[in-house]
């Protein structure tokens, strides 16, 4: 990933707080055949390993499975992103030398990739996963809610996936290329913005 000084983001804890906090990622791998994409909902365990081990599952009839990777997988988690207009900046009155840009954050984890097929690893992934997003609602459904039988045909239509992080990439783009007064006027207008997306953005910008 292509990262200005000014934009990497090195901070652990911040990078992990953007891959917990992005409900789809996308699961990348090359092959001989060109690259696979997948979008899939993820979990990073932080127990394991340096940085962490990342899991989820795919449907079985998703071929990326079948295919054997080149090299190392990618796991893309994408954080709140806003389009910038020129019209926000105070230079614009100034000198007139300004063009529109894109404010986002992101990280990128890259790890060896190992499918699986284990019925009791692939309960145990679900159920981490459903726990994760089932966890912030008033009345949580459990996977152990549904019968036994019907859970188990489910997983056999799907396959784990594990991914031990190798690397961590971090970009924070917020507009620090732009002096105090622009990025001012691009945390303004995000935050009046009408679309709920630019005013997440708007906090983020450095003052």
């Amino acid at each position: 990933m292509y990262t200005p000084p000014a934009f990497r983001d090195d901070d652990p804890e911040s990078l992990r707080a953007t891959m917990r906090a992005a409900r789809l990622a996308n699961l990348v791998t090359a092959t001989a055949d060109g690259p696979l994409v997948t979008p899939l909902p993820l979990f990073l365990d932080e127990s394991e390993g340096e940085h962490g081990v990342i899991y989820g599952h795919l449907a079985k009839a998703n071929p990326q499975w079948r295919v054997p990777p080149v090299g190392e997988g990618l796991a893309i988690f994408m954080g709140p992103d806003a389009y910038v207009t020129p019209a926000w900046y105070a230079t614009k009155e100034e000198t007139g030398k300004v063009v529109p840009t894109w404010n986002y954050v992101t990280v990128h984890a890259h790890g060896p990739i190992e499918f699986f097929h284990d019925a009791d690893r692939l309960l145990d992934a679900v159920t981490r996963l459903t726990n994760l997003h089932e966890g912030p609602r008033a009345k949580p459904w459990a996977v152990s809610e549904a019968p036994a039988e019907f859970i188990a045909a489910q997983l056999r239509g799907i396959v784990g996936l594990r991914m031990p992080i190798s690397r961590l990439e971090g970009k924070r783009k917020l507009s620090q290329n732009r002096n105090a007064t622009d990025r001012a006027g691009v945390a303004a207008g995000l935050a009046t913005s009408e679309r709920a997306s630019d005013r997440e953005v708007a906090p983020l910008i450095p003052s």
